[in-house]
């Protein structure tokens, strides 16, 4: 009996201990993802892009609060409406993953700002924060973007990290007018249990291996000096009320669809939840391009006739489900 007890109890508590050992040597990689470098054949593929809809790129250089540099890319369509849009990468990615939604952006009259964020692709950084930096990095963007333009509006559009940093980067800066967010984490806590839980099991995350939560994100704020907490696109929408366009993919495992809920549930200004049928994670613009195409335009045009600043008086948006 003393043996079976024994063996029980190995079995009970082994997976924890591995996970908790686990959480906590994955904690650096958490903060150093892996960086997809701006090749020579990713900037040709952006400029066919950019050769075939007609408009032109320029280098865009910004310096961030904590001296990084951060760079990127300014690009006008031929017959700009004056708006800009801001696009936002996901991890491990760099300014070429957005050329998607460059695209049809540019070909609506929009011009964009293409930027690798800290610690990817060519920009620097020691590394990446899922929004406590990132949001001053923004500020920085917007500061060096309206000393050279004078742009009518500007909104945003992010991507899984990208989402979750555009979030928080609205919240801290009023001249974000409108977001629309793909796939964005809750917050670090959440993200980490989905992580923990091998993208299949969330409720192992938060469960029999939580300590493999409980040590990634302790170690990481002991080496990245920010508090883990504060990273949270829920929180962000809660503290100011703007405009956001939420879309989550239904069969996305990296990022399920109950983080775009959660951040639904605590926006405070226009919302609207949009989830895709059979899409994976970040993939709604390849399962339904047509519908993603209406659904952005229609949403940034909702306020782009609005007296800058004015845009949270507008009527608030339902919730809706794309069709099958």
């Amino acid at each position: 009996m003393r043996r079976l007890i024994r063996i029980a109890l190995i079995l009970l508590l082994f997976p924890p201990l591995l996970a908790a050992v686990a959480g906590w040597l994955s904690g650096p990689a958490f903060l150093h993802p892996i960086r997809r470098e701006l090749t020579p054949d990713l900037i040709r593929e952006a400029e066919a892009s950019f050769l075939v809809t007609g408009t032109t790129r320029e280098h865009f250089e910004v310096q961030a609060p904590d001296r990084a540099l951060l760079l990127g890319w300014k690009v006008r369509p031929k017959n700009p409406n004056g708006n800009w849009v801001l696009l936002f990468h996901g991890v491990a990615d760099n300014r070429v993953g957005v050329l998607g939604q460059a695209e049809f952006l540019l070909r609506a009259g929009y011009s964009v700002v293409m930027m690798d964020a800290r610690a990817h692709g060519a920009s620097g950084g020691p590394m990446a924060t899922y929004g406590w930096l990132e949001r001053n990095d923004t500020s920085s963007i917007i500061d060096a973007l309206e000393s050279s333009e004078h742009p009518k509006h500007i909104f945003a559009l992010g991507e899984s990290m990208g989402a979750g940093i555009v979030l928080q980067s609205a919240a801290a800066d009023r001249r974000i007018e409108a977001v629309v967010a793909e796939a964005s984490f809750a917050n670090l806590r959440e993200a980490a249990c989905d992580y923990a839980g091998l993208r299949k099991y969330p409720w192992l995350g938060k469960t029999l291996f939580a300590p493999g939560t409980w040590t990634l994100l302790y170690r990481d704020q002991k080496l990245a000096g920010f508090p883990v907490a504060e990273v949270s696109p829920v929180k962000a929408v809660a503290s100011r009320a703007f405009p956001v366009l939420l879309i989550c993919d239904e069969q996305d495992v990296a990022l399920p669809c109950r983080h775009s809920e959660m951040i639904y549930a605590a926006a405070r200004g226009p919302k609207q939840l949009w989830v895709v049928p059979r899409a994976f994670h970040t993939a709604a613009l390849g399962f339904q391009p047509e519908e993603f195409r209406r659904r952005v335009l229609s949403f940034f045009a909702a306020y782009s006739s609005a007296a800058p600043g004015q845009t949270t008086s507008m009527p608030r948006l339902a919730r809706g489900h794309g069709s099958s």
